[in-house]
């Protein structure tokens, strides 16, 4: 691990920023406050659904890039439940505050609701009304559920075009979202096709900023809007290539932490999150989580960035991610991608799994890819293969203990995938354990194809791949089969695209391998 001198100016950064925790409005709330914008131009969104409720967001932001716009006090928000759209039959009524050391975000937990069906839901502020936001209970734990079709994607660079996938995807009309990390970006494009709002984002403000920005996208707010989502992040929410509280460039450890806690505060401002997501004064957060759909498919959302190791053999001068090649590193048993708490959580869910499907939702590609044409191996140190035996560890808990239908998805490589899962040996004619499907990015620019074709041919087991399209991937679960087609956009620099089917594959119940449809 990089060591480097703590110094007094980073600490006392680190602890302002534990310091603005939530505390208790010093004074009454405004309940009937005057704007002169619309107070909800971010949209509004829920997640993380339960088979009795969700989560319901917005923020209060007039102008969401002036700090002053709104008084430094909370502001009461009333926010309504209802069981159609024109909202005859509210369910379910009440009042948040908006807290100013908050960003005025509001998060409210619903609970009570009719399990396994469609709910619709807005804000009120003063005089002012967000626009109404739709989400889905589940159905209870293993109730029969015949159908559950979620959308997952990754990887939305603001500056490298347009959010016109998301259009794509709500029209696809999936019942969930599933973003696998990358919602923002802290890097500047050489070649923008659109602006960010300014320089790499390092204090609370610059992430809020960042945050607000992206969600001024009218298409990722529909999408928002639209149904349900379930996040988790990567490394660009804060900074390319961190492992844990380690920066890319070697920066200031207490410094660092306190920018990954004001990235990761902003992060949580800014999601349809629950409290038990909120940031620790420690600057941590817990993000992985479990979730279950009738009996038909629970699912595992992991984090690949809070708890990892450092990558390995990254001691000649850079940082983050690299090709890495006779690294004996990256065999320790003793390095980990999810920390041994959530590897723990991981296999013992495992253990327990009993609906039809088990879904592993993760960030990036979890196969095996051997990076270099010809004998010898080299890996890509930031990825699944620069941790090998903690992959390792779950593909032989999967292989010995057999959950029903193991499919992983994910992200992060800007280009599409489907592999079959190996357990102790990637050859051909090893057996399959797992499925995997990897969306391309929803609008990040894609590798030059000739950096993975001539690879084909060192890994058997990937089945599919591509890099000119960007987009997301569409899952659909029957009881007998998983579909997952690739959607991809006709070209991300024209706001207008259209979207369109790249390829589709199936898995079959009982049988590990996706095939194409």
């Amino acid at each position: 691990m990089k060591r480097t001198r703590i110094d007094r100016r980073a600490f006392l950064m680190q602890m302002a920023t534990f310091a603005a925790m939530p505390v208790p409005a010093a004074r009454p709330a405004l309940a009937k406050p005057r704007f002169l914008n619309d107070p909800f131009t971010l949209g509004v969104a829920s997640g993380e659904p339960l088979s009795d409720g969700f989560v319901i967001w917005t923020r209060l932001a007039p102008d969401p890039f002036n700090p002053e716009a709104l008084p430094p006090e909370s502001i009461e928000v009333e926010w309504e439940v209802a069981a159609e759209p024109a909202f005859r039959r509210v369910v379910q009524k009440g009042r948040a505050l908006a807290r100013p050391e908050w960003a005025h975000a509001v998060h409210v937990e619903l609970r009570g609701l009719e399990p396994g069906r469609p709910f619709w839901y807005r804000f009120r502020a003063g005089d002012a009304e967000s626009e109404v936001g739709r989400a889905r209970t589940s159905p209870i734990v293993g109730r029969p559920l015949d159908r559950l079709r979620f959308a997952f994607t990754s990887c939305q660079h603001y500056e490298h075009g347009y959010f016109a996938a998301y259009r794509g995807m709500v029209e696809d009309d999936p019942d969930l979202v599933i973003h696998l990390g990358d919602y923002i970006y802290e890097t500047t494009a050489v070649d923008p096709i659109r602006r960010h709002d300014g320089p790499e984002p390092m204090t609370l403000a610059d992430y809020r900023n960042r945050h607000a920005l992206y969600k001024l996208d009218a298409d990722l707010r529909a999408a928002h809007a639209h149904c349900c989502w379930l996040v988790t992040w990567d490394d660009h929410e804060v900074d390319n290539d961190f492992a844990a509280a380690i920066a890319e460039d070697g920066a200031d450890p207490a410094a660092f932490l306190a920018r990954r806690t004001a990235a990761w505060r902003a992060y949580y401002e800014h999601m349809p999150l629950r409290r038990s997501g909120m940031p620790q004064p420690d600057g941590s957060m817990r993000i992985h989580q479990r979730f279950a759909f009738g009996d038909l498919a629970t699912l595992s959302l992991l984090d690949g960035r809070q708890y990892r190791s450092d990558q390995a053999c990254d001691d000649n001068g850079f940082g983050g991610g690299q090709l890495v090649e006779n690294c004996a590193e990256i065999l320790d048993p003793e390095r980990t991608m999810l920390g041994e708490a959530q590897e723990r959580w991981v296999l013992r869910g495992l253990e327990r799994a009993q609906p039809r499907w088990t879904v592993i939702a993760q960030q990036t590609l979890f196969a095996q890819l051997d990076s270099k044409p010809g004998a010898g191996e080299a890996f890509w140190s930031d990825g699944w293969s620069g941790y090998p035996v903690s992959r390792d560890r779950i593909l032989m808990a999967i292989r010995d203990r057999k959950p029903p239908n193991p499919v992983f998805i994910g992200g992060d490589m800007h280009s599409t995938w489907v592999t079959d899962l190996k357990a102790g040996s990637w050859t051909a004619e090893a057996p399959t354990v797992a499925s995997e499907f990897v969306c391309t990015s929803l609008s990040a620019n894609g590798p030059p194809a000739d950096r993975f074709l001539p690879l084909l041919p060192e890994n058997p087991h990937i089945r599919f791949f591509e890099a000119s399209k960007r987009g997301y991937g569409l899952a659909t679960l029957t009881p007998s089969l998983w579909r997952t087609d690739f959607r991809v956009v006709e070209d991300v620099r024209d706001p207008r695209t259209t979207s369109s089917t790249l390829a589709s594959f199936v898995v079959e119940a009982g049988e590990a391998g996706a095939k194409p449809a």
